[in-house]
C-alpha cells in the first residue's frame, strides 16, 4: 500500500474526527469514502464491528477508533504540540473532557437526535441532558477577554486549540443541527462561537470535501497535507 487506507463516512463525527487528525498532522492516507448501508467486505474484514473510521496502516495493524487514530496521526507529526505533551495536567484536562463527551454526552445526543426511537421521553427531555455538557463547555471557553473581545478565537483548554476542541466540535455541530433554530437562540453564546469559528474554517472545509464512494467508484482518494490548512491559532 502505498499510503494507509482510511475507511470515513463523511457526515459521522467520529469519521471527521479521524480527518481532522490526519490534516492537522500532516499526514497522509489513501481514503476510501463508504455508505453505511452498504459496507465494504474489506472494511468488514479488517474491523468486523463495522463502524467508521477505520484505519489500515502499512503495517497491516489495524486503527478503528477515531480518538485513537488522531493520537496515532500526532504521535507521527505534532508541530502545535495539539497533544499538550509539554504540559501534563492541561492533557489530562483535554482528555478529561473528551472522555465525558464520549461516554456521557454522545449517548444523549444520540437519543437527542433519535427520539422517536426513545419514546420513554420527549426531544425536549434528551436536549436538556445534553445541554449539561453545553454548560461545561461554555465554562471551558469563558477566558479572560472571551466576552468582550469577539475577534479572540476560543479554545477549551487554556489559550490555543487542542485535541480537545478538534475531538469534540464534531458532536456540538450534530447537536446544533438536531433543531438549529434552538440552538441560534440558545444561552450559550460562547460555544455557539467556538463552534462558528470551526466550522467556518479552512480546515473543516476541506475534511468535507466530497468524494464518491469506494464500492461504485473503485478510487481511493488521497487524503493529506495537499489539502490541509495550517490553523492552529
Amino acid at each position: 500500500m502505498p499510503h494507509p487506507i482510511l475507511y470515513s463516512f463523511r457526515r459521522c463525527p467520529y469519521a471527521m474526527r479521524a480527518r481532522l487528525g490526519i490534516l492537522l498532522a500532516q499526514q497522509t492516507v489513501a481514503l476510501r469514502e463508504i455508505v453505511l448501508k452498504h459496507k465494504p467486505d474489506a472494511m468488514l474484514e479488517a474491523s468486523p464491528k463495522g463502524t467508521v473510521p477505520v484505519l489500515l496502516l502499512e503495517s497491516g495493524q489495524v486503527i478503528d477508533e477515531s480518538l485513537a487514530i488522531m493520537q496515532w496521526a500526532l504521535a507521527c507529526n505534532d508541530p502545535h504540540d495539539l497533544q499538550l505533551s509539554q504540559t501534563p495536567t492541561l492533557q489530562q484536562q483535554a482528555m478529561a473532557l473528551i472522555a465525558q463527551n464520549d461516554t456521557e454526552f454522545k449517548p444523549w445526543l444520540d437519543k437527542y437526535k433519535y427520539a422517536d426511537r426513545h419514546p420513554e421521553h420527549d426531544e425536549s427531555y434528551y436536549r436538556a441532558q445534553g445541554e449539561q455538557f453545553i454548560q461545561v463547555l461554555e465554562r471551558q471557553l469563558a477566558h479572560s477577554g472571551a466576552l468582550t473581545d469577539q475577534t479572540k478565537h476560543l479554545s477549551l483548554i487554556n489559550d490555543r486549540h487542542s485535541i480537545a476542541d478538534y475531538a469534540i466540535f464534531p458532536f456540538i455541530r450534530q447537536f446544533a443541527h438536531v433543531d438549529l433554530t434552538w440552538w441560534n437562540s440558545a444561552p450559550f453564546p460562547l460555544t455557539q462561537r467556538w463552534l462558528r469559528q470551526h466550522i467556518e474554517s479552512p480546515l473543516f472545509i476541506a475534511i468535507m470535501d466530497k468524494y464518491p464512494t469506494w464500492l461504485e467508484s473503485g478510487i481511493s482518494h488521497t487524503f493529506g497535507p495537499n489539502i490541509a490548512i495550517n490553523e492552529c491559532p
